[in-house]
């Protein structure tokens, strides 16, 4: 009787969806003038309903056996190309249906057929979707044809009770921010502090002083950060820069970390890594830039973004979305124009288009393929999320802007949420970020020139009249480049050639939030304190002194590792000893530690520069061109979080560096595999 009763229920919910796209072509073919769904001579309103009725269930048997094979065929076609080519083939399996409508009742343009099909498509889909809230079992379903997975294909052991690791990184949300966020009657994300109230504890973790994803991830993922201090840096045996969001450096910066620690990474046991910069070992991939520019064919994944837009209704969907993202961020640029709010940075050229992808394209797919993971059972998944970093690099971390991006996040959230719950195996949710965001006015805003212009004055050079601009270091921007496979950029910018060869070469000065680097490349390996001198008497002196600039760190001959302040203030960090005012108080207790492991790095720049802060605002002044920073030290962007369930092991003591959150993930994962001696961890129920 149960299973009568379950066929009636599904045969009925095939009925309505068929019905309303049924009524979806009626009304389009009222609309449309280009579509036809009557003979020359007219017909009835009933004789119309039948064909369209006709055509509609001819388009949903072609886009459930047709559709899935067009998707697979399409593997080698780029990742955004085929979001385009989605429009042409499903409008293409509408012509065919149109066509099959017998006496020639059913016509439509090229273009027209397009529109109806994805108008069709998003209107059975909504019609789905508004079903399984009703349905538990519609749900899980229509949570496994999201993802381009069915949960029946997971082996015996995926379906154990032995539970799996879900990592979710909500990128760049620091741990004020993120409590700001769920504090309240009516919190920014409902989700996530349910979460919190619940089943979960928030603790705060402490970033090395390269406070970026580069660094953050590759430790967390790959157990090692060893030699990254920054975002990019320039390394002089090859004369070339090493950027974090290109592909070719995510996989030199991947097979460093690898050889340090001795171990193939965090997911390297039936893992799966999505929207990451590094892969964690994993065997399933998808958006992954340390494999973007070649991919095994053992590491090709369906849970990317060919399993995403298996249906056509995604494609649709994610289109408005894109193009309304496009809209509200250009309304958004020109409010904060015409109101003058302060700060602001520059926000045409590319940067709608970016903003658009991390926010919706990136947000959907990584979404839905960790869904697949889960509805697979695979053992460990790390995922990440940009569309926060992304906007608050532009609009400010506080901003109205970032408030509508963590709701969306908190809906990602709430729907792995659901998928846990319909998962062949019990899941661990962890949420955690890479580091957190300080704002404030650029160093070129504020004080009217570059670091790069600042350094050439004090080594006596000339300034250009115009200077170019880098990419920010965002890793959406290197997310987007790989999706639509366009080729990397020349591993040394035009910005850091040699004007000349032999002796006379310029200062190669680069940025990474609030932290700038500066390498003489005329000076063979590390050049200490007293080369600089003598090459660029005045540079250090010009450096320190300036008011956006809080400290620098070079190495002494003498003294090593030392900190320069402004007034002749130093702090040597090799012995502790101080000299005047120590330049590394306004940073608070942990700067010694973090800046000492850095300058001990063999690609730390000859210069290490640190903005200065406001230490009752905590504002900081980035080199490059934003208003939300992250890179260096000073305000919220060195304090990240990790909200794990209650029933692992609690984190012991302060969580000081990425490595650390990389052991406390390990310890997590062996506690949920039993072995000799150990249990199984009850899974947490808090997603359920």
């Amino acid at each position: 009787m149960t299973r009568w009763r379950s066929g009636g229920a599904a045969l009925l919910r095939v009925l309505i969806v068929w019905a309303a796209g049924t009524a979806t072509m009626v009304l389009l073919s009222l609309v449309l003038p280009d579509f036809r769904l009557q003979s020359a001579d007219g017909d009835s309103l009933t004789r119309i309903g039948a064909t369209a009725a006709l055509g509609a269930g001819a388009f949903g048997l072609l886009n459930a056996l047709v559709w899935p094979w067009l998707v697979r065929a399409l593997l080698l076609v780029p990742a955004l190309a085929l979001g385009s080519l989605v429009f042409l083939l499903n409008g293409s399996l509408l012509w065919l249906a149109l066509s099959a409508i017998p006496d020639g009742r059913g016509s439509a343009g090229p273009t027209t057929a397009v529109v109806v099909a994805a108008f069709m498509s998003v209107a059975s889909s909504a019609t789905s979707t508004f079903l399984a809230v009703r349905d538990p079992g519609a749900q899980g379903r229509r949570l496994r044809r999201m993802a381009g997975r069915r949960a029946a294909r997971s082996g015996p052991a995926r379906q154990s009770g032995v539970p799996g690791l879900v990592f979710l990184q909500l990128d760049g949300i620091g741990y004020r921010r993120l409590v700001d966020a769920i504090e309240g009657e009516r919190p920014e994300m409902p989700t996530v502090a349910a979460l919190c109230a619940t089943t979960h504890r928030l603790t705060p973790w402490y970033t090395d002083w390269s406070s970026q994803t580069g660094a953050a991830q590759l430790a967390i993922l790959h157990g090692s950060n060893e030699d990254v201090p920054a975002f990019r840096w320039y390394e002089k045996e090859t004369d070339e820069v090493i950027v974090s969001n290109r592909p070719s450096s995510a996989a030199e910066l991947q097979r460093r970390a690898v050889g340090r620690s001795g171990s193939p990474g965090l997911l390297a046991q039936d893992g799966a890594s999505r929207g990451n910069l590094f892969t964690g070992g994993a065997g399933q991939a998808a958006l992954v830039l340390s494999i973007a520019a070649r991919r095994g064919r053992g590491q090709r994944s369906r849970a990317g973004y060919f399993a995403y837009f298996s249906d056509p209704a995604h494609a649709a969907r994610t289109a408005a979305s894109f193009l309304a993202e496009l809209v509200r961020e250009v309304g958004q640029a020109v409010r904060a124009r015409l109101a003058k709010a302060g700060p602001r940075v520059s926000r045409g050229g590319l940067y709608p288009l970016i903003r658009a992808f991390a926010t919706v394209v990136q947000r959907d797919v990584v979404t839905a393929a960790v869904i697949g993971d889960v509805l697979n059972g695979r053992t460990s998944v790390y995922a990440d999320l940009v569309a926060y970093d992304e906007v608050a690099h532009h609009s400010g971390p506080d901003s109205r802007d970032t408030r509508q991006v963590l709701a969306r996040l908190d809906r990602c959230v709430a729907l792995i949420a659901q998928a846990i719950a319909h998962a062949p195996r019990p899941y661990h949710l962890v949420l955690l970020s890479d580091h957190g965001q300080s704002h404030g006015e650029t160093f070129e805003s504020a004080y009217g020139h570059t670091l790069e212009e600042l350094v050439r004055i004090g080594c006596g050079r000339p300034v250009p009249r115009a200077h170019r601009r880098h990419e920010t270091g965002a890793e959406a921007r290197g997310a987007a480049r790989a999706a639509l496979h366009r080729p990397e950029r020349p591993a040394q910018p035009p910005a850091v050639a040699p004007e000349r060869t032999g002796r006379d070469r310029p200062p190669v000065v680069l940025a990474s939030g609030n932290l700038g680097l500066i390498s003489l490349p005329e000076l063979p390996g590390r050049a200490d304190r007293q080369t600089i001198e003598r090459h660029c008497p005045a540079l250090l002196r010009t450096l320190a002194e300036h008011p956006g600039i809080g400290f620098l760190l070079v190495h002494d001959a003498r003294h090593g590792p030392v900190v320069l302040g402004a007034g002749g203030s130093e702090h040597r960090l090799a012995t502790g000893e101080i000299v005047g005012e120590d330049p590394l108080a306004p940073f608070g207790p942990r700067a010694p530690a973090v800046v000492r492991r850095a300058a001990g790095f063999p690609h730390a720049a000859d210069i290490m520069v640190n903005s200065s802060v406001d230490p009752d605002t905590g504002e900081v002044h980035a080199f490059e061109d934003q208003i939300g920073c992250h890179g260096g030290l000073g305000g919220e962007q060195s304090r990240a979080f990790l909200m794990s369930p209650r029933v692992l092991s609690a984190p012991e003591g302060d969580l000081s560096g990425a490595e650390a959150v990389h052991r406390v993930l390990r310890r997590w994962q062996h506690e949920t595999r039993p072995g000799p001696g150990a249990d199984a961890v009850p899974a947490s129920r808090a997603a359920r």
